[in-house]
């Protein structure tokens, strides 16, 4: 098989090349900056190119000869749509480890399905620690609860933020909470609950994490939220956040706050990644009242997004002619997938 990892030289492009490396396989390398991306490739012995995504027919030449596409450059708003598009007239495909929302309707909009299919290829966006965990946490809940009528997810995690998911977020102020209700994703007023993610009850807050989407094109489950710690010195932040909306989404505020993100912001090193595991719970309920629960222990995020990534990469190779369209990973690989990467365990429902 021949794949391409995009954004090699980003923080979490490389350690998903630095695990392909130590798996014995041979990704090409690519990104825009031509001497990160080379002095990685050289480094590990890979093949690399150097491209931007301004132009998609430039692209398709550049990937037209390799199987998969793992996208890893952010923010995902500014580039998945390119690169879906340069995927499916090329022939690969595609994957990325975004955990936007947006991206992830619009790779599951009728349209992007629709020329994937014909094109033979699969599209399948949030190949990591967002999506896997909690959208398997969600396809178990749904064959657990046929019936639900709402869905709650989430997750806790001490792990620090790469510089493309801090970026991410930036971006998330200006949207503030969003929801799904009654099948449409809408802007609300900030939800706190409190949640068991398997060490007692914590305090949390609601986020317009990318399962908004996901868990939808998954379940068809019409009512859905995701959730965070929050304790009270988070939380008094997010409501001043969630009042200042119209600040955030101003463009030059953005680009002051990813700028102070490009200063100081790194990325757990691997000793903090080992030392911070991830709780995932989810709660579903029907219309009678019944519930269940369920719960699933990972690895880090980031290890999580660099197992998920090279395992569904894996599974294209052995599986393309057998699927194309627009999948989640879940509906692609099953709903077991995450008790399949390292460091993960079973999901329990009570």
């Amino acid at each position: 098989m021949s794949f391409l990892i995009y954004g090699a030289n980003g923080y979490t492009g490389e350690l998903i090349a630095r695990e392909a490396k130590k798996r014995g396989l041979n990704p090409i390398l690519a990104g825009r900056r031509a001497d990160a991306v080379q002095a990685l490739a050289d480094e590990l012995g890979f093949q690399y190119r150097v491209f931007s995504l301004d132009n998609v027919d430039n692209v398709v030449e550049q990937i037209k000869d390799v199987d998969v596409v793992i996208h890893c450059a952010g923010p995902f708003s500014a580039t998945s749509a390119q690169m879906i598009q340069a995927c499916i007239k090329a022939g690969s495909h595609y994957t990325d480890i975004s955990g936007e929302m947006d991206v992830f309707e619009h790779a599951h909009s009728a349209d992007v399905n629709s020329q994937a299919i014909q094109a033979g290829v699969v599209v399948c966006p949030g190949v990591g620690f967002d999506v896997i965990p909690t959208d398997c946490v969600a396809a178990t809940l749904k064959q657990a609860l046929p019936d639900a009528t709402h869905l709650s997810l989430g997750f806790s995690s001490k792990s620090s933020l790469s510089p493309g998911t801090a970026k991410t977020s930036i971006e998330g102020l200006g949207t503030g909470t969003r929801v799904r209700i009654n099948g449409i994703i809408q802007s609300t007023s900030l939800r706190t609950r409190k949640v068991d993610f398997g060490e007692g009850e914590i305090q949390t807050a609601a986020i317009g994490w990318g399962d908004v989407s996901t868990a939808y094109h998954t379940t068809g489950i019409p009512n859905i939220d995701v959730y965070i710690p929050a304790p009270d010195s988070v939380l008094k932040k997010l409501k001043m956040a969630d009042r200042m909306k119209w600040l955030f989404r101003l463009k030059f505020v953005q680009n002051m706050l990813k700028k102070q993100v490009d200063k100081n912001v790194k990325g757990p090193n691997e000793e903090k990644r080992a030392k911070h595991k991830t709780l995932v719970w989810g709660e579903a309920h029907n219309a009678n009242g019944d519930m269940k629960v369920a719960r699933v222990t990972t690895a880090n995020g980031y290890d999580v997004t660099v197992y998920g990534a090279l395992a569904v990469c894996d599974y294209l190779e052995k599986n393309a002619q057998q699927q194309k369209g627009s999948y989640t990973p879940s509906l692609l690989m099953g709903a077991s997938l995450v008790e399949t990467l390292p460091g993960s365990d079973t999901v329990v429902v009570s």
